[in-house]
This record gives C-alpha cells, structure tokens and sequence, in this order.
C-alpha cells in the first residue's frame, strides 16, 4: 500500500470536517489549520504554511516551505506558494469577521501575523472538530496502524528479553532498543499532542524507576538523565538480578502510531503477590478491551471498572502515591495520545474503528510498576487487538 495519502482519503477527510463545523457551528464561514500533524492529514504534506477552509469556496494549502515538496508528494488539489501570510490574504476578497483556527497549538505571534492580514475580530476553537475527524481510522490509515502493531509486538514480546544483561544501565538498554526499533520498521519519532512534551525512545526503567515521578501524564514513571533530559534513562542505575523491568513506548510507521508496555522480570521470578497484582491490571485490560464497541462511551467504561475495584486495589493505581492520572486508556493515531479517553466526561459514543491504548498499571512500592498496555481497534465484537497478546512479567534468566 502506498505511503503517498490518496487524494480519496483526502477528500473524506475533509467532508468529515466540514460535516462536523456545520453541526457545531452553523454559522462558520473560514477555518485555519497550520500545526504540521493537521496539514499533514488533511493534505498529505507537511511543509509549513496554512490550510484555509471556506465552507462555500473549498479549502487551499497555502505553502511557504517547501511548495516543490508539498506538490510532489500530495495528492491535494488546490496548492498555492505564498512568500507571507500578505500573500494568501490577498486572495480572499471577503474575509469573515471570525475565523476557527486550532486554539491548542498556535502561538500568540503567529496568531498576531495572521490576524494583521486577515483582519479578523476573534477566533474560535475548532480543535474538538478536527480531532472527532481523526478519530475514525479509515482501513489505509488501519493498515499503518497494524503494521506498527506488528513491530511492536516483535520488539518487545521478542527483541528486549535478548537485550536485557546483568550490568548494563538504562541509557544502554534505550540506546539498543532505539537501534532495533528502526531496524524493525520504527519511524524513528513518536509524536505526542500534549504540549512541549518529549519522550525519546520510551518511558524505561529498572526496579523503582518506574516509580519516579515526572510531567508526563501518565501512570507510569522514568528516572531519566538529569533535569534538562528526564527521559531516555539513568546512566547509573544498572540492573541487577531480580529486577522488573519496565518498558512504554510509541510506534510510528508513516506517520501512524500503537502504543504497548511490557514488563520483564530479569533473572528471577518476582513475588507471588506482585505476580497477582500485574494479573489483576490484564484482567482489566481485557473487559476494557471487551467493551469497545460503537454505542459505548470512555465514561461509562471508566466508571464501571473503577467502580469495580477494591479501595485497596486503587492506592497507587493508574500512578504512584498522588500522581494517579483519571483514566484507563486514550485514543492514538498521527499522535500517541489523542481523543477520546477512556476517562469521565468523555460520554459521546464510540464508532467503529476508533483506536485506543488501553493501559491499566500500578505502582508498587519497593519493586516498581507493573501492568500492561495494548492498543484496540474498536468493532461490534469489542476491541481487536493490534500489538500482540503476550501478557507481560516475562520471565528473562
């Protein structure tokens, strides 16, 4: 299947967008996108500039750098080089006194540019709308999405247990899961929506490193380098026998993503109860996975699995000590952390093929996070897995 976005595809794209702005704002007349993952869906490109979408006129990618690559590689019909945001305003005689722009991503300069151009009163947020559109995977965008799957079930259902030596620090064992990633077919990126943030590799540790707190939104944790790098690992903490082993990352494949965690016991068996504990979070994972089904809602699954687990269950679920984060599980596709979560407030009914990671975790103090991640593509069976179905704890001797 080819990487190129066909002009098919984009054109749904843009259907779904419009058809979701005229139900929730009747009256728009001009939307403005420009963060590189949107142009990227919406033209196939992601040279920097602008996509302007009229609701009566159709919609142009307006290129500042590069216009040659952004013809060569998109399939989108209308693309137009433009020196500044002068240029393309002068090709829109009516201008409307609001515009929709994603108010999650651009800058208050940019905004002041294009506003002394396009001359317009204010802005409204159009983010909910271009992310409801991503939502839905078509089957091109599945296809992408699976073989990242694949990869990920290779890597670390199969690769890391080799890896894993007596000795060696968690900057090394990232430094050598990175290479095997890219061998493996990895993107070499994986991005995420959430603002100003990176991970590099994934989110590893040996032992209570996992337990570290860090400005990552999610349950698990990573000791990191320093203060300037908290990601990637420690160049002291070594492992030793007996240790768990803790791995989250990303997989991207043509700009596609699956999200998976696995854990490891390295050199001996853990505790019966930290055993128990791990197989109580698959457990979960797997009735969160039964009920993604179109109809059903990231509310109504949060709340019946909390709802289901013991008070005692819930201390250092989903996180360690007071960093719980409040969901199980969240949408993926051109960013590993996208909408819907499976978390409170989020009560619009899923359609099929939605995707999402599924990621219930817990800390354990004194030996580090256990748990499991896995990412679901949403059908009227419940979810289908994607990046493999070995259940985690492996044992490595």
């Amino acid at each position: 299947m080819s990487e190129k976005t066909p002009a098919s595809e984009l054109e749904m794209r843009m259907e779904s967008f419009c058809r979701l702005m005229n139900e929730h704002n009747p009256d728009w007349q001009m939307a403005m996108i420009f963060s590189k993952l949107n142009l990227l869906y919406f033209t196939g490109s992601m040279q920097e500039g602008m996509l302007v979408v009229e609701r009566n006129n159709g919609a142009i990618y307006w290129v500042r750098r590069s216009y040659d690559r952004a013809v060569e590689e998109s399939a989108f019909e209308d693309i137009r080089q433009m020196g500044s945001y002068r240029d393309a305003a002068e090709a829109y005689q009516q201008k409307p006194s609001i515009v929709y722009l994603e108010t999650e991503f651009v800058p208050l300069a940019m905004f002041k540019r294009v506003q002394k151009h396009f001359l317009f009163d204010s802005f409204i947020g159009l983010d909910f709308q271009v992310s409801m559109t991503r939502a839905i995977k078509s089957a091109w965008e599945l296809n992408f999405m699976e073989q990242a799957g694949e990869i990920h079930q290779r890597v670390l259902e199969e690769k890391v247990p080799a890896l894993l030596r007596e000795g060696m620090t968690e900057v090394d064992l990232a430094a050598e899961l990175y290479e095997v990633m890219v061998k493996e077919g990895h993107q070499g990126t994986a991005r995420f929506a959430m603002h100003d943030t990176e991970i590099v590799v994934a989110q590893l540790g040996f032992g209570t490193s996992s337990l570290m707190p860090t400005n990552f939104d999610g349950p698990g944790g990573n000791r990191g380098l320093n203060a300037a790098q908290p990601s990637l690992g420690s160049r002291q903490r070594k492992l030793q026998k007996g240790d768990l082993v803790f791995v989250d990352m990303g997989i991207g494949v043509n700009g596609y993503h699956s999200d998976k965690t696995m854990t490891y016991m390295f050199g001996q068996s853990q505790p019966e109860e930290v055993i128990n504990i791990h197989k109580q979070c698959v457990d979960i994972q797997n009735r969160v996975a039964s009920m993604l089904k179109p109809g059903n809602s990231g509310e109504m699954i949060y709340e019946k699995i909390m709802d289901s687990l013991s008070p005692d269950f819930q201390t250092n679920f989903m996180g360690f000590g007071n960093r719980q984060v409040k969901f199980l599980g969240h949408g993926i596709g051109l960013t590993v952390d996208e909408l819907p979560v499976l978390a409170k407030g989020f009560d619009m009914p899923f359609e099929e093929n939605m995707v999402f990671a599924v990621e219930p975790k817990k800390g354990i103090e004194g030996v580090g996070m256990v748990g499991i991640e896995n990412t679901f593509v949403v059908t009227p069976e419940g979810g289908r897995c994607i990046t493999g179905t070995n259940q985690g704890l492996i044992l490595v001797e």
